[in-house]
């Protein structure tokens, strides 16, 4: 170990300092349960700022949002769904809940995400052997969007619904439209490294109200209006906290500010590595997209950057007691899902051999800062 500072983490939480006012109150009231004035106060917070007629219900995890939107997609068991294989597990496994099948696509390289023309081959191949694809899981990774015109235009093409992974988005924009409401269902993720937490939480966006009352009424045991406990479908535990919520709701209030510090981090590594020969900074592909950068990634070029690799920065990083991470491993490459039908050739493979995510929260002070850059100039040499 090189460096006595403590461990910097790739994207810990930052507390705002009014999260506390909410969880006392939820005390005060005596609301220590799954519903209360904070659950709802965060709900009518994020379908404020995420306007275009969204109807939010907050629930215990990201996770939870993508399998009640398979559920209320209607999606069964011997359906298809085709997922964006580049993405962490959450994004794929509620699909096998529902006794689904992903069918996996590769991403294309300048936003990172599902590629549009490899989606319609998928669609076409599978439409020819009798198995039309039910929905589509696309994934705005790292907080950059996907191409949303061109994803929905083949979805729209073929009349397949899009579930939108926005689990990392919170604060994107394309077309100056925000993430989580651009597909049929949107799904925010508040775990505890995202650009603002609950502890552990997330949220279904659904289009309209009675969707999202739907959404609340699986997610709570699917009980039915009677005086008795009732239930004629199967329910879920899937509610957020009101304790959470509380948590939520204070973060609501810095989230403008989250999103400025996570940018002005991003253009401090961009600035470094522009004199880098093989080093590429992920950041927005076009003016019309704008990422809210909740992890800065980079790709190293092993034939450009004269022998530096990201495994060897990573545990470079780690020595100097500094947490970096490697991209998704692409789920069609995982052992849990060997044997699953793929559309692509490599790109996603290649993003996962030559990427990593280098740390990017926003509590870090100067000194961190300098900490971290001070490594990177040893690494790769003081030439900035």
């Amino acid at each position: 170990m090189h460096d006595s500072g403590s461990r910097i983490w790739l994207s810990p939480p930052h507390m705002g300092g009014t999260e506390l006012d909410y969880i006392n109150d939820a005390f005060k009231k005596n609301w220590i349960a799954p519903l209360g004035d904070n659950v709802l106060g965060l709900e009518e917070k994020l379908e404020h700022y995420l306007e275009s007629n969204s109807h939010v219900a907050a629930l215990n995890s990201g996770t939870s949002a993508l399998h009640l939107a398979l559920l209320l997609l209607g999606i069964k068991e011997g359906d298809e769904v085709l997922c964006q294989s580049f993405t962490f597990a959450a994004s794929v496994n509620p699909v096998r809940y529902v006794g689904a099948t992903p069918v996996f696509i590769d991403s294309e390289p300048e936003s990172w995400n599902i590629c549009p023309v490899q989606l319609e081959t998928a669609i076409k191949a599978r439409i020819s052997v009798g198995k039309k694809p039910a929905a589509i899981i696309a994934v705005h990774l790292y907080g950059m969007p996907y191409k949303v015109n061109d994803v929905n235009a083949v979805a729209e093409r073929y009349n397949i619904p899009i579930i939108e992974d926005a689990a990392e988005a919170l604060g994107s924009t394309i077309d100056g439209k925000k993430c989580g409401t651009l597909g049929t269902f949107g799904v925010l993720s508040f775990n505890g490294n995202k650009i603002i937490t609950t502890s552990g939480g997330g949220a279904i966006v659904c289009k309209a109200p009675e969707l999202k009352e739907k959404a609340v009424f699986l997610a709570t045991q699917a009980r039915d209006a009677a005086s008795h406990y009732q239930h004629s479908v199967l329910g879920y535990n899937y509610r957020m906290s009101n304790i959470s919520a509380g948590i939520g709701c204070g973060q609501m209030e810095v989230l403008p500010l989250r999103l400025q510090q996570k940018n002005e981090l991003h253009q401090k590594y961009i600035s470094f590595f522009k004199s880098i020969p093989g080093v590429k900074v992920f950041t927005n592909y076009n003016s019309n997209v704008s990422s809210n950068h909740w992890l800065t990634c980079i790709t190293i070029s092993d034939t450009q950057s004269t022998g530096k690799s990201t495994e060897e920065l990573r545990q470079v990083l780690d020595a100097h007691n500094i947490e970096s991470r490697p991209l998704w491993k692409p789920m069609h490459l995982q052992p849990l899902y060997k044997g699953y039908l793929y559309f692509g050739s490599k790109v996603c493979q290649r993003l996962f051999e030559t990427g990593l995510c280098l740390p990017s929260g926003t509590g870090m002070d100067e000194e961190q800062i300098l900490r971290i850059f001070t490594c990177l100039k040893g690494y790769f040499g003081d030439i900035n």
